[in-house]
């Protein structure tokens, strides 16, 4: 869990956004509807109504079309920080 003053650790520095998207798990069958707070090339931070329930990795589907899919690295109870994985 990362708390509010320890410093930053991030390679490269996110972008602030307030988009809408849904975290999707379970083969498609379950979805969360998420705000995506800010964003990098490698990473976001995601608020949710609640943390609990949401597996460790996921596909992340943002309103204009684009999925992502994400391994949570950190999680508060309404925020979860993920890194995107990249295909090689």
């Amino acid at each position: 869990m990362l708390a509010d003053n320890q410093p930053e650790k991030r390679q490269i520095q996110r972008r602030r956004t307030l988009r809408g998207g849904r975290i999707v798990f379970n083969l498609g069958r379950s979805t969360i509807d998420c705000t995506v707070r800010n964003v990098s090339p490698r990473g976001a931070k995601l608020q949710v109504a609640s943390s609990v329930g949401i597996p460790e990795t996921f596909t992340l589907k943002l309103d204009e079309g684009t999925s992502q899919h994400c391994r949570v690295v950190w999680r508060t109870l309404k925020e979860i920080g993920v890194a995107f994985h990249v295909a090689h």
